[in-house]
């Protein structure tokens, strides 16, 4: 048996030989090793030797068949498969600056959408850094014209490559975290797949799971469907009978879908001014459902909406409007439809944008009334301004009121607070600077003014106006007094970190940030952050004249199962559940990465920390018992999805 000094001596010739021999090969390895680590740095911020160890493997591997190629080709090879891990490189790190995930093969189908959404990956996800990786193929090209490799074919390099490779990432599986592999295969958390493999593992895996629906008769089926029977049975769900049950019952509805609308800015005033005047006076007289989240992925609006209708979670590979869209769901639309109501959606954008004209009719609209239906007379961002389609949807609502006579549910989608939020000052005037006092005199800052936060809160509040001009619309034409009006936030707004610590901690006095050594400092970290995405959700009638706030924690997948029980309608699919009919700590929002949010604490799967809201002692019963409903509930909405179960469940 080799000694340890044997076996180094012998790596150490083998090295100098493969310098002499093969220093194309050697630059190879190394620059996507690199790479790698890069990616982990600019991306997620971690590194681990887990990861390492399973990105030399990989590189090894892909670089062992180099021996199999002679020289006349071997550097079309190089080349060819470094741009391969190249590419993996830009486009997740690129993905990772807006969405905090990394990229999945199954989204290429809704690369069409990119165009329409340019100028927001412009000014909110390309960074300088991210082109950093391109290095390797000037690197590359300047080793290869200096360098001269052996022609031969090695055989037995390779064998020996793929050996090395082997060993290295079996040596890395020994290294915690242990229950890695659970994400491996199931690939709800894609951060900590990256993370505990590396991304070229990552990229692999994430391809072979794409490849699942293509198979789902041959592979999986049988399983997912007696689980997803098994929870049915285990968690029976019967309509909630409450207070609430049934008081909206017979009357129309109106759901306004709000792009990109946070529940910081509900309440937030600069220099006197409400930036959300009308939808405060909605919220003092309505139902206002303060602990509310999102539980979108990478469909962003499009997953709201699906959410919202079917109380599923959003699909994990893909997005279900553009992969899954002609699977069968139970929808609130398709609930309201057997009611007798007429259910239409509107929408200043183009139908085939996230494939609503298709997706709308399979969940359950009479009608999709797309950009085709307006007058384009103004435009702000991706489209139609917001005042101006809801300007022209009063007149259509009025005679879908007037001509069909029978109640109607219909959903209002928003388009013009979509990032980038550019040109503000076109239609929105609200004043974000700061006024302060020095030596006695008045001083004025611009604060937020010309700020990416700064825009947002401008687009928010022309969105705001827009929608109390709606309203006093409706109003006028007497189109309110029988009809619910729901506004809910599709998603956060992807705003940085940053963003947030320069709103709180501006110091006007001596324009800087405030330090957290210096009094008056608000910390603002990476878990405020995360509960900072609340969106919100209102449910108001104009004969409310008493607020009344809900802060028991709360998904979209909550939300049509809660104003169901109010109009008398009832999905017995439904995984999120009615919150009027539970307690505040009974409340559990589930994202579809296994990070979960109570009363109590928010967990990450991403890292696997606690991050506690209220004070007490959390046990580990507590934390694994939350867990592991996150998991099945994920687990179950994924079945359903992929393998088109509720056709089979009825």
């Amino acid at each position: 048996m080799l000694s340890m000094k044997k076996i180094i001596e012998r790596i150490k010739i083998g090295f100098s030989k493969i310098k002499k021999d093969y220093p194309v090969l050697l630059f190879y390895i190394i620059a996507n090793i690199i790479n790698a680590i890069l990616l982990g740095i600019f991306s997620t911020g971690n590194f681990s030797i887990r990861a390492l160890l399973f990105n030399i493997g990989y590189v090894l591997i892909m670089g062992s068949f180099s021996f199999l190629i002679k020289k006349k080709n071997r550097n079309i090879y190089y080349f060819l498969t470094s741009f391969y891990m190249i590419a993996c490189c830009v486009v997740n790190v690129m993905y990772y600056n807006y969405y905090s995930s990394f990229v999945s093969v199954s989204l290429l189908a809704t690369s069409v959408f990119v165009k329409d959404v340019g100028d927001a990956v412009m000014d909110m996800v390309i960074r300088p850094t991210d082109w950093i990786y391109l290095w390797e193929f000037i690197g590359l090209y300047i080793v290869i014209k200096k360098s001269h490799e052996v022609n031969e074919v090695k055989k037995n390099y390779f064998r020996k490559a793929i050996l090395i490779g082997v060993i290295s990432m079996g040596i890395g599986s020994g290294l915690p975290p242990y229950n890695a592999y659970s994400g491996l295969i199931k690939l709800w958390n894609r951060v900590s797949v990256v993370d505990s493999f590396g991304v070229y593992v990552y990229q692999l895996d994430d391809f072979v799971q794409s490849l699942k629906p293509t198979f789902n008769n041959i592979f999986g089926h049988d399983k997912a469907l007696r689980e997803v029977k098994e929870y049915y049975e285990e968690n029976r769900t019967v309509q909630s009978v409450n207070d609430y049950s049934g008081i909206f019952k017979g009357k129309n509805v109106i759901t306004i879908h709000a792009e990109s609308l946070q529940a910081f800015t509900i309440g937030l005033s600069f220099n006197g001014q409400e930036v959300t005047p009308n939808l405060n006076k909605l919220v003092s007289k309505g139902m206002y459902f303060n602990n509310f989240y999102a539980q979108v992925g990478v469909g962003t609006s499009s997953d709201s909406e699906f959410t919202y209708a079917t109380s599923l979670l959003p699909a994990n590979n893909g997005t279900v409007f553009v992969n899954y869209f002609n699977n069968k769901y139970a929808t609130i639309q398709k609930m309201m439809h057997d009611e007798g109501y007429y259910v239409f959606s509107m929408h200043g954008n183009v139908g085939d944008f996230w494939n609503r004209d298709t997706m709308h009719i399979n969940m359950g609209y009479d009608k999709f009334y797309s950009r085709s239906s307006f007058v384009i007379d103004e435009e702000y961002g991706l489209g139609l301004s917001d005042e101006s389609f809801f300007r022209q949807v009063v007149p259509m609502i009025k005679d879908i009121s007037t001509s069909l006579n029978k109640p109607y549910y219909g959903t209002l989608i928003t388009l013009t607070n979509h990032t980038p939020w550019r040109d503000t000052e076109l239609f929105s005037d609200y004043d974000l600077t700061m006024t302060t006092e020095i030596d006695g005199e008045e001083v004025v800052r611009d604060y937020l003014e010309g700020t990416m936060m700064g825009n947002y809160i401008k687009s928010v509040n022309y969105m705001d106006k827009a929608i109390g001009q709606f309203i006093s619309d409706m109003n006028d034409e007497g189109l309110l007094d029988n009809t619910v009006i729901v506004i809910y936030g599709d998603h956060d707004a992807r705003l940085g970190k940053k963003q947030f610590n320069y709103m709180y901690n501006y110091d006007p006095v001596n324009d800087r940030l405030l330090t957290e050594d210096d009094p008056g400092y608000k910390e603002f970290n990476d878990y405020d952050y995360e509960l900072s995405k609340k969106v919100p959700y209102i449910i108001w009638t104009k004969d409310m004249d008493k607020g009344m706030e809900i802060d028991t924690p709360m998904g979209m997948i909550d939300a049509s199962v809660t104003l169901g029980n109010m109009l008398g309608v009832y999905n017995k699919y439904a995984l999120g559940k009615d919150i009027m009919n539970i307690s505040k700590s009974d409340g559990i929002v589930v994202f579809k990465d296994g990070s979960y949010i109570t009363d109590k604490v928010y967990y990450s799967a991403k890292n696997g920390e606690v991050y506690t809201i209220s004070n007490g002692v959390i046990s580990d019963d507590y934390l694994k018992k939350n867990s592991e409903y996150a998991d099945r509930i994920i687990s179950v909405s994924y079945d359903i999805i992929t393998y088109d179960l509720l056709k089979e469940l009825d």
